[in-house]
Parts: structure tokens; sequence; C-alpha cells
């Protein structure tokens, strides 16, 4: 999974030709890295589909600041360079996968 920063937010997120899934994550987070597993795996599964990137908000708080992020984890999905939906907190892969069913 790539970790993208506030300097490669604009190519690698609303750049990209797929739809990217971004985690505003933390180092401090417990719930951050409860889903790390479950990203890692939907990375690899759904890599034609779909890009999973991660955000760290301490280091990052321009573009944590731009998308009014309050919470960890805030997953954001970006289609053709527009957040098209927004979670807060943990959730299982199945539940994830879910969610993003409409917008992937």
């Amino acid at each position: 999974m790539t970790e993208v920063t506030d300097e490669s937010f604009a190519a690698e997120v609303i750049g990209a030709e797929l739809p990217v899934l971004v985690e505003f994550t933390a180092d401090w987070c417990p719930p951050c890295r409860q889903m790390a597993p479950v990203l890692a795996a939907l990375a690899e599964e759904e890599a034609d589909r779909l890009r999973v990137v991660q955000l760290n908000v301490d280091e990052n708080p321009g573009t944590t600041h731009a998308y009014k992020v309050l919470s960890m984890p805030t997953f954001m999905v970006f289609r053709d360079g527009e957040p098209v939906k927004s979670m807060v907190g943990a959730r299982a892969k199945r539940r994830l996968l879910q969610e993003l069913a409409d917008v992937v």
C-alpha cells in the first residue's frame, strides 16, 4: 500500500486513472492499526479496479484540513479527481467492500 503526502496527493490521488481509496490515518490510532491488514488485502485483491493509499494526518495537515478530516480512520474514495464517498471508523473487510460497491 502506498503512502501519500500533501506534496504527492494531487498526482497520486487526484490524477489517478483508477478510483482511489484514501485512508486518513495516524500512528497513535488503534483502529487505524486494526485496519492495516484489511487494507493491505483489499489493495492486493482489488488492484485492477481500485488503488488503496494512506495519508498520515499528523505529517500532512494540509490535505487533512482541506478535506475536513476530524476522526481516524476516515476513508475517502476519489474518482476522476473528486471525493465521491466518505466513511469514518474501522470496519470488517466485507462491510468495506459492500460500501465501496456503488463507487468502484
